[in-house]
């Protein structure tokens, strides 16, 4: 999901931290159902570092593995709190109450904002990356940031919530840019609402 925030440094591992650059629309990884984590280890660690780098670079607010190429139940995530970058491993929404509509972005689908009606809380169960229990009740934007997030592990983009207008113009959008072979830059940014009507940003 897309944000800005400024970069922390990374933690510090004995091994090799990958460099990862954001899958965006149109790569297939993006639409497959991502697999169970079964081993917590230092691999996983690092890899979720490596997430952590690429999504302050994007800069955004959480990347899902898939985003990176990684076909596995794992995002990472800073709200730009006090606790700094998370990680959730195998995550899953239990409860979901309310509606909220908010202008909603994906680093997948660059430049591109949809006004997205989702639930307003959730409850998200998981694990951290030592294979301690996670949940969290939350509202809001985090609670926006985990919907997003799960979809990209089930292999669902941002695309598959919108009404057919938005769905319409979102993706004329996306298909300019890629005949124009060039990604939009952050000045490029628009919305488009729910009856597909597209204000730049």
């Amino acid at each position: 999901m897309r944000g800005s925030y400024s970069y922390r440094p990374r933690r510090r591992y004995p091994f090799a931290v990958p460099t990862f650059t954001i899958r965006t629309y149109g790569d297939p990884v993006l639409r497959q159902r991502a697999a169970e984590v079964t081993e917590l280890d230092g691999s996983l660690v690092a890899l979720a570092d490596g997430m952590v780098e690429a999504m302050y670079a994007a800069p955004g607010l959480g990347v899902a593995a898939p985003q990176v190429g990684v076909s596995k139940r794992l995002f990472v995530y800073d709200l730009d709190d006090d606790e700094g970058p998370r990680a959730i491993v195998n995550p899953s929404i239990s409860e979901s109450d309310g509606e909220w509509t908010y202008d909603e972005g994906c680093l997948s689908v660059p430049g591109v904002y949809f006004t997205i009606v989702r639930p307003r809380s959730v409850l998200l169960a998981g694990w951290d990356l030592d294979g301690g229990e996670v949940r969290i009740e939350a509202s809001g934007l985090p609670a926006r940031l985990f919907q997003h997030e799960l979809d990209h592990l089930d292999g669902t983009l941002l695309l598959e919530h919108l009404e057919a207008p938005q769905r319409k113009a979102g993706l004329r959008i996306l298909r300019e840019r890629q005949l124009a072979d060039g990604s939009p830059a952050r000045t490029d940014s628009v919305t488009i609402d729910a009856a597909g009507n597209a204000v730049d940003r």
